[in-house]
């Protein structure tokens, strides 16, 4: 024993490991485990954008170009790129990058993700973000070459959010199928999924950036605030999405974890069906604007874990007018207008999902009813409340909650997918606005943008399709252990994290 012991101080002295690679290997954490609030809506990172399915799919796929923890676009998919004059930009495209399946991404790939997103046939809801693109050709051995209708000054910003998914795979499967089995490029490919339960990922050990951190990462559906709490303090999740302002106070006071929380450029806004119903009336949505009480939502709700806001964006995005007056809150002046449209106690349908704060939601519905409305709250999954927006005026309710994020920090991003009348998000029409948001995403000029983007704003103003309340933080909470920061435009990268 005495020999031994001897033995053990003089591996300690000589700084000698006491456990081989396979003992330490066993010691690291292999497994991460996310709750998220709601199901994705979709695997296929060309259909749906919100942010459960992001946050899932976009470890599966790479995309042309990316943003690094700053916020710079650097490069992805694409190694480099060079506009050859102002609507006509160039890339150069990674020699060595493989798909999940072992196959070689080649610019033709490149191309027919560009070409299957902004075909209007596929039905995307990113379309907006790609519509200004007219063409996509392979212009050389690893060269791709994108021209726009007119100069586009948010191209990039948009292209940091356009995965490249593998031609042959997706037209062998079809659009369907690959919504079920996606595969990409990326650090992560999908290994099983439960609808409602959880989605599976584990490492993809060819991965062309190295070695993914995690061997595998469990995302769970996991609906109930309070029980995703539990769970981070119980141990059973590593990271949990979306918690409430006062579940990240009580969670500050436990060594175990950490609150994760940043200001981002997705806006808190309700938004107002100009298209069917009562609030077709202009005098309904004004009297909806003077009704609620956003600064009051704000302190009491949100727990300083949001900034008002006076228009439908946030300062993080260019274009952010701070100048154009947001309606004043005066409960009386809404009674009366609604009283004079002839809308006392008209039923408004409210659309809402588990995505978004209750408690806001229902603070909304009762200041509206104390002015004479009668909000009847409607609440569905994130799937199906995403659809009935993007359906016709009459499959969208007089009212909707929403968070909006284009994660391209562009009014372009916000304002045109959600009021032009070419959107599928859009429940308004007003010609004189159309004109001024199709300036603005044609010059490159800066000042041009901002006075185009100022006058949309004043429209929006007189029309009020919806209510800017708030720019929201991104509140997340973590195990102490895991090394992450979050970033403004709420990127969720695995490859990000580390366990300490």
């Amino acid at each position: 024993m005495r020999g031994f012991m001897v033995e053990l101080l003089a591996m300690l002295a000589a700084g000698m490991p006491l456990a081989g690679p396979a003992v330490a290997q066993s010691m690291m954490k292999t497994t991460l485990t996310v709750d998220l609030p709601n199901d994705v809506a979709t695997l296929d990172p060309q259909q749906q954008w919100d942010t459960d399915s992001y946050t899932v799919y976009r470890n599966i796929f790479d995309n042309l170009v990316t943003r690094d923890t700053s916020g710079t676009i650097v490069p992805q998919v694409a190694t480099s790129w060079h506009y050859t004059d102002n609507t006509t930009l160039v890339f150069d495209i990674h020699k060595d990058i493989t798909f999940q399946d072992g196959t070689k991404l080649t610019p033709a790939d490149v191309v027919f993700s560009v070409k299957r997103i902004t075909n209007p046939a596929f039905k995307s809801a990113q379309l907006s973000q790609f519509d200004q693109i007219t063409t996509a050709e392979v212009t050389g051995p690893d060269q791709v070459t994108l021209r726009t209708k007119t100069p586009y000054p948010v191209l990039l910003a948009q292209l940091v959010k356009l995965s490249i998914v593998p031609q042959a795979y997706v037209e062998r499967l079809g659009d369907v199928k690959f919504n079920q089995q996606p595969m990409g490029s990326g650090p992560y490919k999908l290994e099983s999924r439960q609808n409602g339960v959880q989605s599976v990922l584990t490492a993809n050990d060819h991965y062309w950036r190295g070695k993914p951190t995690f061997q595998t990462v469990i995302f769970r559906v996991v609906p109930a605030d309070a029980t995703r709490v539990a769970d981070l303090r119980a141990g059973r999740a590593d990271i949990v999405r979306q918690i409430t302002p006062d579940d990240a106070d009580s969670l500050k006071s436990d060594n175990a974890v950490k609150v994760l929380a940043i200001p981002t450029e997705r806006v808190g806004y309700l938004f107002i069906n100009a298209q069917w119903g009562p609030t077709k009336d202009v005098r309904v949505r004004r009297a909806i604007a003077m009704a609620i009480d956003s600064n009051s939502i704000i302190s009491a709700l949100l727990g300083g874990y949001a900034k008002p806001v006076n228009i439908v964006l946030t300062p993080a995005s260019f274009g952010y007018a701070p100048d154009v007056k947001a309606w004043p809150y005066d409960p009386k002046q809404a009674e009366a207008l609604i009283k004079a449209a002839g809308a006392d106690g008209a039923p408004l349908p409210f659309f809402t999902s588990p995505a978004y704060p209750q408690d806001v939601i229902q603070a909304i519905q009762q200041m509206l009813n104390q002015v004479g409305l009668k909000v009847e709250i409607h609440q569905i999954d994130q799937p199906s409340y995403l659809k009935a927006r993007q359906g016709t005026p009459q499959d969208a309710g007089s009212l909707g909650f929403g968070l909006w994020s284009c994660a391209c920090q562009d009014a372009d991003g916000t304002i045109w997918p959600l009021f032009h009348s070419g959107s599928i998000w859009s429940k308004y029409a007003n010609p004189d606005f159309d004109k001024v948001v199709d300036a603005a995403r044609e010059t490159l000029e800066p000042n041009a943008r901002m006075a185009n983007y100022h006058t949309a704003f004043e429209i929006l103003r007189q029309d009020v399709p919806s209510l800017g309340l708030y720019q929201a933080d991104a509140l997340y909470a973590a195990q102490r252990k895991l090394d992450w920061q979050p970033t403004p435009n709420e990127a969720f990268f695995i490859m990000d994290m580390k366990w300490q």
